[in-house]
């Protein structure tokens, strides 16, 4: 497969004699094969030797021992949850809600920032070329941390997608989070707007987005959910939100709508092919049909839902049904990991629980979740997520030929079932992100120190309110 570079000047990276997983529409693989990147898209991708007589290549990478793949792609995620890991570790989704917003509730500019580059750098060395962030927690006076989270994936050199975040139902109008820690529903319409006006970028290369994210049910007012919609399709943008994630949820929309929550959310403009929703865990066959009728998509995030208790989502029957499905990690205060190889495995392995169900996923649909299906689920599916021709220059060198996975004959089952492979390089544009292992933009331990001394800071402050 080949593709005319834009121009013949044009810089070239080639790589060669690795396995290649394409995860196209056919799964084309390739034992040994090659990709020719061009500026920043890819060029060409096959089997065998790169096309002889290339100009202008600038760098020539020997892949043996190795699997390329699409840069994983993430779905979702709370950044700012990086530095309030390992708290309320026994505690079901409510509880740990309760336990943990009146201390999310003292963020400020400063931790945002840090926890952003904490768990952006965590995602990037693993293989996250595309990430995301639902960011719905803006505390009055506490600075621009739309502003902050944006700057951190732009220094990562990541693609990025943020959900502007939204909630104005707080404790006294029945929600969860504090009073001070929720917007108005004008401002918080406003606050969207602004982010989509000055960070949104439409084009084919974008390296960021934005979409509108008003949190959940149980922190938003129907009336943002409405007019969040709608401003969205304004402005052009997609939506996200949480949905179905328990069955405290499925509860409270019975009580306080007079309807489950895919109804809820059907009633207020919230399914279409513009739309996805994180988790969907309690979903009936209705709920699944309606996903599959309007292309609303989902955000499968295992190993938060194992760790909330929240139970096993129907991935296997939403992808027969047609629904589009990406992984997410999910805020690092329910997945403390914080990477994006462990939901690969973890979505593979708790989808197989119970009898009988040993192909329920594979590893080339696990893959697929993490590359492909993200990118429908972001609304990008025909720039990122397969190694083809034409595509954006988005792809992992996983090296596979360590003590880890050398035994496993199959790469895509070396990487899917083994233990996290070392990424040798991972380029996002066409520009490398991580090398041998390591990140080249950003300085992992000047990270460290910063999102440990912001997480103790909020802890401080959290302690003395």
């Amino acid at each position: 497969m080949a593709a005319s570079a834009a121009s013949e000047h044009v810089e070239r990276i080639v790589i060669e004699n690795c396995s290649i997983a394409t995860v196209d529409a056919d799964d084309t693989e390739y034992a040994s094969g090659h990709v020719v990147v061009a500026g920043h898209r890819i060029e060409s991708v096959g089997a065998g030797r790169a096309p002889g007589g290339l100009e202008n290549v600038v760098r020539r990478i020997d892949g043996t021992g190795h699997l390329g793949t699409p840069g994983l792609i993430n779905t979702h995620h709370h950044f700012y949850q990086w530095i309030t890991r390992g708290l309320a570790t026994d505690h079901n989704l409510f509880d740990w809600l309760v336990a943990l917003y009146p201390t999310w509730a003292r963020i400020d500019e400063p931790m945002v920032r840090a926890a952003a580059q904490g768990s952006l750098a965590m995602m990037a060395r693993g293989g996250v070329t595309t990430a995301m962030d639902h960011h719905y927690v803006y505390p009055q006076g506490s600075g621009d941390l739309s502003g902050a989270i944006i700057g951190a994936a732009r220094d990562m050199g990541v693609r990025f997608t943020l959900a502007r975040g939204s909630m104005d139902r707080s404790a006294k109008d029945g929600g969860l989070p504090p009073d001070f820690a929720v917007e108005t529903l004008d401002g918080a319409l406003a606050g969207t707007e602004a982010t989509i006006d000055a960070h949104h970028d439409a084009s084919f290369d974008a390296m960021t987005q934005v979409a509108a994210g008003p949190c959940s049910p149980f922190s938003i007012s129907t009336e943002l959910l409405r007019q969040s919609a709608e401003l969205a399709r304004r402005k052009g943008v997609r939506m996200h939100t949480h949905g179905s994630e328990t069955v405290e949820e499925e509860k409270f929309c019975h009580e306080l709508f007079g309807m489950g929550p895919t109804d809820y959310f059907e009633s207020t403009g919230w399914l279409g092919g513009d739309v996805w929703m994180a988790h969907c865990v309690h979903m009936n066959d209705s709920d699944i049909a309606a996903f599959a009728r309007t292309g609303t998509g989902v955000a499968h995030c295992p190993s938060s839902n194992a760790r909330l208790a929240a139970g096993i989502a129907r991935v296997p029957d939403m992808l027969a049904a047609g629904v589009p499905v990406g992984l997410g990690v999910d805020g690092t205060a329910s997945n403390e990991s914080g990477e994006l190889h462990t939901e690969l495995r973890n979505a593979l392995l708790i989808n197989r629980l119970g009898a009988h169900r040993e192909k329920a996923l594979n590893a080339r649909q696990a893959l697929r979740l993490g590359t492909y299906g993200g990118a429908q689920v972001l609304g990008r599916a025909d720039q990122i997520g397969s190694l083809e021709p034409g595509k954006l220059a988005d792809l992992v060198l996983w090296k596979l030929d360590t003590l880890a996975h050398a035994s496993i004959a199959d790469p895509v089952t070396a990487l899917v079932f083994g233990a996290a492979a070392p990424v040798t390089l991972s380029l996002v544009n066409g520009k490398p992100v991580v090398e041998d292992n390591h990140l080249i933009t950003a300085d992992e331990d000047a990270i460290a120190r910063a999102t440990r001394d912001e997480a103790r800071r909020l802890a401080r402050i959290a302690a003395g309110a």
